[in-house]
């Protein structure tokens, strides 16, 4: 199934004829195209293509009621991602992220991994800007929540750190226990907030000093 995103750069639409060729037959578009030219494909016509890949994975997600444990922050996801399933993989069946699949194509194409067999999920999610977590945060649907750390990277797309905290912490707004370090006081302001939002909801913290 190939999904013809469009970027700045680069228009998958382009694609179409070469993976045509090679055998591909059913496609995602949003562009109108000659369906005379691929006359035994599937083509289906959405407004953003993009956004339909999210929420085939959103509804792929829904279909399975496992641990989910949801990892963000502006360094470490990686790292700790990988500990984890090291750490738990004896115990579970894991799916996790590939390498570093956490943007708005890397989130839906790493949860659409999960299968029946998998016991446990390990995904990691990153934004650039205000708006992106939201679209995310439905795909992952964590139950655990971690937040390793907040620093420079994408600084320029946000007005100061506390907005990039309350955006990053949109990632967490199914989930029932957080994971934080209380080291960052903006963090730790954002995770007392999450907490006292709903009752029942598990804060657990650490710190180095």
């Amino acid at each position: 199934l190939f999904f013809a995103l469009s970027g700045e750069r680069l228009d998958g639409h382009r694609y179409l004829p070469d993976l045509y060729r090679t055998g591909v037959r059913q496609f995602v578009v949003s562009k109108e195209i000659v369906v005379s030219e691929y006359p035994d494909a599937n083509i289906l016509l959405v407004n953003n293509t993009l956004q339909a890949l999210q929420l085939l994975a959103r509804h792929h997600r829904s279909r399975f009621q496992i641990p989910v444990v949801g990892i963000t922050g502006s360094n470490g996801k990686t790292v700790v991602k990988e500990w984890l399933w090291q750490l738990l993989s004896p115990d579970f069946h894991i799916v996790r992220s590939p390498k570093s699949y956490n943007s708005q194509i890397g989130v839906p194409l790493s949860v659409w991994q999960i299968q029946p067999e998998h016991t446990l999920a390990l995904f990691e999610a990153g934004i650039s800007k205000p708006g992106e977590m939201e679209r995310l945060a439905p795909i992952i649907q964590p139950e655990i929540g971690l937040f390793t750390n907040i620093g420079p990277a994408h600084r320029e797309g946000f007005r100061d750190d506390a907005e990039k905290v309350r955006e990053k912490m949109r990632l967490f707004d199914s989930a029932r226990l957080l994971v934080v370090s209380v080291d960052t006081p903006a963090i730790a302001e954002a995770a007392q907030e999450w907490q006292n939002q709903e009752p029942g909801r598990q804060l657990f913290t650490w710190s180095k000093t």
